[in-house]
C-alpha cells in the first residue's frame, strides 16, 4: 500500500503526538512523517527527533529550503522580520517548502498538530487551504499541549529541553523566535544575552537599510493606541528616540504561542488589524 498520509513533525510536543496518532490510526505502512528543517533549531530538537523515530518505528524524512541557506539570509533578502501573514522566515523556510513539496507528492490527508487552543487556526486552514486536505488528530481526541507533554513523557521520551527552560515552544531557538512576544524576549535577554544582542543588531541593520523601523514587537498599551507609536525595538535605535525599546516595557510573562509549522501565522478567520499590517508589511510577498 502506498504511503498516502502525510504527518508534519515540527519539533514540538503537539506535532510529535499528532504524528503518533496518525500512525496509530492509519498504520505505519501508510504514513510519512516529514520535518521541515529551518537549520535554526536547537540542537536538542534532533535528539527529540531520533527518540520520536524510535517511538514511531518509522523514519522522519527531512526537507529544507533550496532557496536560502540561513534564516538571516531570509531577513536580509526581504528586509523584514514579520509580515501581515506571519513571520517572513516561516513563510520562506516552512510554508513555501511545504507547498513546493506538496505539488510533487500524492496524499489523501495531511496531519497537522493543532491542539485545543488552536481550533480557529484549524478552521482557517481548512477553509482557506482546501488543497492541503488537512486533518487534526489532536482536535479529534480533544488533546491540549499539556496532554501532549504527558503522553510523550509517559512513553519514556524527554520533551525538548527548550520547554524545560521555561519557553512554551521549541521553535528557532538558535536565534530566538521573531514571533516570541515581549515576555519571551525579556526572558531571552536575561538568560541568553548573546542571542538577544544578535537579534537587536539585526533589527537595527534592517531598519537602517530600509529607512523605516523594522521590529518584531508591538506595544498594546492604551498609551500606544493614543500616540500611534506601537512598534518596539529590542534595543533603542538612535535615529528613532521616540520609539520604545524592551527596557521601557513592563515585565511580562512568557505567553504561549502556537507551534511554528508549515502554516505558521495561519489566522485567516480573524480580521487583520491595522497594527499588524504596520509591522514590516512586505507588499510583494
Amino acid at each position: 500500500m502506498k504511503k498516502d498520509i502525510i504527518a508534519w513533525w515540527s519539533g514540538g510536543v503537539t506535532s510529535a503526538v499528532a504524528c503518533r496518532i496518525s500512525i496509530d490510526l492509519f498504520g505505519a505502512n501508510r504514513v510519512r512523517v516529514i520535518f521541515i528543517d529551518t537549520k535554526n533549531e536547537d540542537d536538542d530538537t534532533y535528539r527529540f527527533m531520533s527518540d520520536c523515530e524510535k517511538w514511531y518505528q518509522i523514519p522522519i524524512e527531512t526537507i529544507t529550503s533550496m532557496e536560502v541557506q540561513s534564516i538571516q539570509e531570509v531577513w536580509r533578502l526581504h528586509n523584514s522580520l514579520n509580515t501581515a501573514n506571519g513571520a517572513i522566515c516561516s513563510n520562506v523556510l516552512k510554508r513555501r517548502v511545504r507547498e513546493h513539496w506538496q505539488k510533487g507528492n500524492r496524499y489523501i490527508y495531511q496531519a497537522f498538530g493543532f491542539e485545543l487552543d488552536e481550533a480557529r487556526r484549524a478552521m482557517a486552514l481548512t477553509k482557506n487551504h482546501p488543497d492541503a486536505k488537512a486533518m487534526y488528530p489532536l482536535l479529534m481526541f480533544g488533546l491540549s499541549k499539556k496532554d501532549c507533554v504527558e503522553i510523550i513523557e509517559s512513553s519514556g521520551i524527554n520533551i525538548p529541553r527548550v520547554y524545560h527552560l521555561g519557553y512554551k515552544n521549541n521553535n528557532c531557538f538558535k536565534t530566538g523566535c521573531v514571533q516570541g512576544g515581549i515576555g519571551y524576549w525579556q526572558k531571552l535577554k536575561r538568560e541568553y544575552p548573546d542571542k538577544f544582542d544578535a537579534m537587536a543588531k539585526i533589527e537595527h541593520e534592517l531598519t537602517d537599510a530600509k529607512g523605516t523601523p523594522i521590529t518584531m514587537l508591538k506595544d498594546q498599551s492604551n498609551e500606544a493606541k493614543k500616540t500611534g507609536v506601537k512598534l518596539v525595538f529590542l534595543k533603542k535605535h538612535p535615529d528613532y528616540p521616540e520609539m520604545k525599546c524592551l527596557d521601557d516595557m513592563r515585565e511580562c510573562k512568557v505567553e504561549p504561542l502556537f507551534e511554528c509549522n508549515a502554516f505558521c501565522g495561519t489566522n485567516d478567520l480573524e480580521k487583520r488589524s491595522e497594527t499588524e499590517k504596520q509591522i514590516n508589511y512586505e507588499r510583494n510577498f
